[in-house]
This record gives structure tokens, C-alpha cells and sequence, in this order.
């Protein structure tokens, strides 16, 4: 093993993570992923810290036992709110609380928080320090390697520095710049360019800084050899998209077994969590919409994914509908299907 790899091993909390991510990683696709993966980190939605302070905290914040290990992601950029902010964080339950210095969306450019926190490298640290003052859990910072014309190299060292000085618990550095200007928040997902060894050089130089990488990443494969660089790996749209993904996170990284033997386990040890939520009132595709692409490669995933988003999205859709898509599925090993 090699000493990167075995530094690794020793900040396991952040192996393997699912990002934060807006309108998609909500209460119940948190419930879903866990059903895939026992041992990755889950993240909310970024949260301000205006809704947390004012807003209805239950709505916003309330997470079942069974999503942990599973942090909280603020956004904000006044220390003495979201010190507040991460007590009610802690006093709610959660594992980690994470501040977003990554966001490029004009509404976060508005209120001073997100990626354009980049430009103020000790206002960050501030926002760290008060924090880590207030809570007992570990409080991490999600970063890009800088915004604009600035030079990749001095403002991520100048971002962690200010961190680490703040006694950050985890930096993860989303490996390319945001362009506040001229991109929209999704072509700043794809448009600027990946520079996954900006973040190996920032590991290099804080050994003992626990850092993971995020960016692009779209296979175990490609995560577990960014591994032998870093940390950890956080993988987002990829392990949206295809959560059949997760069940592999496990084995492949942990080397423990899955939580379900397959794609159609998973469905089934869902069922019970989703008859809680339906008796609740809570719409099936609130829940369905998050394992479209579940069966993604089998005979049959198209016709799942349409009778989910068509009879799925009624408003007297329950389990049974459910049942229906999951029936369109072949259940022959993908190896026998291809």
C-alpha cells in the first residue's frame, strides 16, 4: 500500500460521498442511497443559513436515522450565524456540517456566499472558526480551486491555509474553476476544465489534511484510483443518475458487502420506508423520481422509467404502481441480457 493510499484508509469518513445537490438530494433520496451504499457520506441540500434560522426547521432540516452518516450543507458567510446555524445542525442529529464555497449561482452571488467566497479566503476561515467553536462534529468545507481570473494555485492555498488554520476537519475540492460571469450555474458543471492534479499537488503539500476530490468523476474505477491520491471521492450527477452505482461503493472501496444483493433488493427494502411516507400523505413520485435510472443497461428500464413518470406522477399512485414498473424489468443477469 502506499503511504497516500494508507493516509486514506485513516479519514474513511470521507471515502466515499454523494454531493450535496439542489432539488435532488433531498430526505428521501438520501433514505434511497443508503439503501445502496452502508458506508458512503450523504449530504442534504445546501441550506442558507437565513431559512435555518427563521425558516420551518422540520421542513428543511428533518432527516430520518436511517440516512447517517449524513451532513448538512450550509450556505452563508456571517460567522455568528452560521455558528448558530451548525448548533441547531448538531442538535438535530447531524454527523457533519458543511460550508459551501462552491456554488456559482447568481442568487448565491447575491447573498455573499458560495463560490465568490473564493475572493475572501479569511472571511472563510472566519465562518470555520466560529463553527468549529460552537459544535463537537466535524466541519468541513466544500471548495472550487477559484473563481474567475484567479491563478488556481494561490487561491486554493490561500482557501486552505485560512482553513486549516480555523481547524477545518475536511476540505473537498471540486477540481475546476467556477466563471461567475458568463456561465450559468450548470455550464459551470462541464464547460471549465478539470484539473484533478491541482488537488493531488494541495494533498501532496497537507498530508494530514483529510482532502477529497470531486468533479466528473463517473466510475468506482475512476474514483478508486483517484484514491491512491487523495482522501476521498465525492461523486454527484454520476451516482444520481445510475444509483445501481452505489452497490458497488461497498465492495469495491470498504470491502464490506452491499446492503442489497441488487437493484431489485433495494426496490423492495425501499417499499417499507415509502408505505410510511404514503400513509403521510406524501406523493409517490416524491420518492420514485429519485431511482429512475435504477434499471439503467437492463431490458426493460425504459418502460420503468416511462410508467413511473406517467402513472407514477397521479396523485392516487401508490405501491402498486410501483409494482408495475418494477414487473417491466428483466430480472436475467445483465451478462444473460447483453
Amino acid at each position: 500500500m502506499t503511504a497516500q493510499a494508507e493516509n486514506s484508509s485513516n479519514h474513511s469518513e470521507w471515502r466515499f460521498c454523494v454531493a450535496p445537490m439542489m432539488d435532488w438530494t433531498d430526505r428521501h433520496c438520501r433514505v434511497f442511497h443508503r439503501l445502496l451504499s452502508a458506508r458512503a457520506r450523504l449530504y442534504t441540500e445546501m441550506v442558507t443559513t437565513g431559512a435555518v434560522l427563521h425558516g420551518p426547521r422540520e421542513r428543511l432540516l428533518g432527516f430520518s436515522p436511517e440516512e447517517q452518516p449524513v451532513a448538512l450543507q450550509l450556505g452563508g458567510s456571517d460567522p455568528q450565524d452560521l455558528a448558530r446555524a451548525a448548533r441547531i445542525a448538531e442538535e438535530f442529529g447531524y454527523a457533519e456540517v458543511n460550508l459551501n464555497v462552491g456554488c456559482p449561482s447568481d442568487r448565491v452571488q447575491d447573498g455573499r456566499f458560495g463560490a465568490c467566497l473564493m475572493r475572501e479566503p479569511a472571511l472563510v476561515g472566519a465562518c470555520v472558526a466560529a463553527m468549529k467553536a460552537a459544535v463537537g462534529i466535524p466541519v468541513t468545507v466544500k471548495c472550487r480551486i477559484g473563481v474567475d481570473d484567479q491563478d488556481p494555485e494561490a487561491a486554493l492555498d490561500a482557501l486552505t491555509l485560512a482553513v486549516r488554520e480555523a481547524g477545518v476537519d475536511a476540505l473537498v475540492v471540486h477540481a475546476r474553476k467556477a466563471w461567475l460571469q458568463g456561465l450559468s450555474p450548470k455550464e459551470n458543471r462541464d464547460i471549465p476544465p478539470l484539473d484533478y492534479s491541482r488537488v493531488h499537488r494541495l494533498k501532496r503539500v497537507h498530508p494530514d489534511l483529510p482532502v477529497a476530490i470531486n468533479g466528473g468523476l463517473k466510475t468506482l474505477e475512476e474514483a478508486q484510483g483517484q484514491l491512491a491520491q487523495v482522501d476521498g471521492v465525492m461523486l454527484g450527477r454520476a451516482a444520481y443518475a445510475e444509483p445501481a452505482l452505489l452497490l458497488g461503493v461497498d465492495p469495491l472501496l470498504f470491502g464490506a458487502p452491499a446492503p442489497a444483493a441488487d437493484p431489485f433488493a433495494a426496490v423492495e427494502a425501499y417499499r417499507p420506508y415509502m408505505a410510511a411516507r404514503l400513509a403521510e400523505g406524501v406523493r409517490l413520485h416524491a420518492m420514485t423520481r429519485h431511482m429512475l435510472g435504477l434499471f439503467n443497461g437492463r431490458p426493460g428500464a425504459r418502460g420503468f422509467r416511462r410508467h413511473l413518470s406517467t402513472a407514477g406522477m397521479r396523485a392516487s399512485a401508490g405501491l402498486e404502481t410501483l409494482s408495475e414498473a418494477v414487473a417491466m424489468v428483466s430480472r436475467a443477469p445483465l451478462e444473460a441480457a447483453a
